[in-house]
């Protein structure tokens, strides 16, 4: 594992970056070279979130998405409120579609013309 990049990450990036160590391929078990313990307690150490996943059997791939989503809207809501926003204009509840809808919109509005 490389140890460095979590402290580089959080030496040139907004104190409130959100990270997560993910390990994918989780129903390899036969080819597994770190353990989950071992992934898992790393992430503690480093204070950033931890979860495995498999796209195959489909395991926890939506709810990585979620919870990432999750802990970007409480550092936006956050920030809002310490910067003395009005808590009437912070979005209650709000749903966000995470599933298989078009995602031709999304691409279109990237940084690049892809």
């Amino acid at each position: 594992m490389y140890q460095d990049g979590s402290k580089e990450l959080r030496d040139h990036t907004d104190q409130n970056i959100i990270a997560m160590l993910v390990g994918n391929k989780a129903d390899l078990r036969h080819l597994r070279a770190v353990r989950t313990s071992e992934s898992s307690g790393f992430a503690e150490r480093q204070n950033t979130l931890f979860m495995e996943t498999s796209v195959l059997e489909a395991l926890n791939v939506q709810n990585f998405f979620r919870e990432v989503l999750t802990q970007i809207y409480r550092v936006v809501s956050r920030k809002a409120l310490d910067i003395g926003d009005d808590l009437a204009s912070v979005p209650r509840r709000q749903t966000i579609n995470i599933g298989k809808g078009d995602v031709s919109a999304v691409k279109k509005g990237g940084c690049c013309s892809c």
